[in-house]
């Protein structure tokens, strides 16, 4: 398996893959992607077995230092020379997971980022989920004003 940056033909297999890992009202839906991948495709990290998309990592750049929830609707707020790597979603279809294919992606985006030069990378995760980032460097920066899908998210961040 290896990981591979998206394509505008990835569109589908893409939202399919969102709509198994988040319930409805948190994922991003096919004019979502369409207009990521538009304008930064670069910031897809996908991993396929046999062909088939199993899991990948998305999300813009941008010199703002918090994740909000207008970057997830405006594609446009994307700044290629940005200083945070932001990650709106780290997919795996559920028969996949408890392997290591999710921490491989956000391994290779970390990377990317860093060779990138950006300041760091930032991420909103669920309370039950804050070791999993915290295992990577991440640190818990509490609540985020974020209301994403009528959830409460904690804003995590990895500082180069």
């Amino acid at each position: 398996m290896e990981i591979r940056k998206a394509v505008m033909e990835d569109l589908a297999a893409i939202t399919a893959v969102e709509a198994e890992c988040f319930p409805e009202a948190e994922a991003a839906t096919e004019k979502d992607f369409r207009a990521r991948l538009e304008a930064y495709p670069d910031h897809f990290w996908l991993l396929e077995d046999e062909g088939k998309l199993i899991g990948f990592v998305n999300g813009m750049v941008t010199d703002e230092p918090d994740l909000t929830d207008e970057m997830y609707e405006d594609a446009s707020m994307h700044r290629a020379n940005g200083r945070w790597q932001m990650i709106f979603g780290v997919d795996t279809l559920p028969e996949y997971r408890r392997r290591g294919y999710a921490e491989r992606l956000l391994r290779r985006a970390i990377e990317d980022a860093k060779s990138q030069g950006r300041a760091g990378v930032v991420l909103t995760c669920k309370d039950r989920l804050i070791h999993y980032y915290a295992k990577f460097g991440f640190a818990n920066e509490g609540v985020s004003e974020s209301v994403h899908g009528n959830a409460v998210w904690y804003q995590m961040r990895l500082r180069f």
